[in-house]
């Protein structure tokens, strides 16, 4: 099995190649430049150093948000670009679900946080037991202090990861009453790897969609949908 990784939901711009539970190729940049320009690119480098041709891929992975509302379109008008010219199935894999998935093995809870602004965070809840990935809080925007409220009332050790972290950590070192870790940088960002790898579990499952069917997952109405919504009222 061979899976294309897309990753775009955040600054971070990433294209990856899982062929067979190996990490073939993996391109990743967290620097301010503009998704359209560079995931293409990634893509076609990526290709050209392994030999290989997107036309051989199984299936494309990409993230599937929450994110940057600019971020997740780009990623996703890449994706179904090239599922449609390739004819080939997209695996729509919730970016925290990726995020959490590179902490392998971990037995804290893990916690990643993605700056969803207004004091806000997107936010999952994930475990593994026993060589397995648990989804126990699925993907949502809320207050960070109602998730500290949660981890406290859950008592266990907390593992953080995302962008959110930067944003988030006076108050969590303020209000946090567990024993908590901040993921160090080979693992507290997006990659394409993780979601190429958790995307091969999802398409082995059977978990697939045609290019026309998918749609990233914003979980929140954009700004100007938003600024829309209150001139309505």
């Amino acid at each position: 099995m061979k899976i294309l990784g897309i990753e775009s939901s955040s600054l971070t711009a990433s294209a990856a190649i899982w062929e067979d539970g190996i990490l073939t190729a993996e391109y990743t940049v967290n620097f301010k430049k503009t998704h359209s320009q560079t995931l293409l690119p990634m893509i076609d480098e990526i290709c050209r150093m392994t030999e290989q041709e997107p036309k051989t891929m199984d299936a494309i992975a990409v993230a599937s948000g929450p994110g940057s509302f600019t971020g997740l379109r780009i990623g996703a008008a890449t994706a179904k670009g090239l599922a449609l010219a390739l004819a080939l199935p997209v695996v729509a894999v919730p970016t925290l679900d990726a995020m959490a998935y590179q902490c392998f093995d971990a037995v804290s809870v893990i916690c990643p946080i993605m700056d969803a602004r207004r004091g806000q965070v997107y936010n999952g809840l994930y475990e593994w037991e026993n060589g397995r990935f648990c989804i126990k809080q699925p993907s949502r925007a809320i207050d960070m202090a109602e998730v500290i409220e949660e981890l406290n009332a859950a008592g266990g050790p907390v593992i953080f990861l995302g962008d959110g972290v930067p944003v988030q950590e006076e108050q969590i070192r303020a209000r946090l009453h567990v024993p908590f870790y901040l993921a160090p940088a080979t693992m507290n960002r997006q990659r394409a790897g993780a979601v190429a790898s958790l995307g091969a579990e999802q398409y082995a499952q059977g978990r697939l969609l045609k290019a026309e069917e998918f749609a990233p997952k914003y979980l929140r109405p954009s700004q100007a949908e938003r600024v829309r919504q209150e001139k309505n009222r």
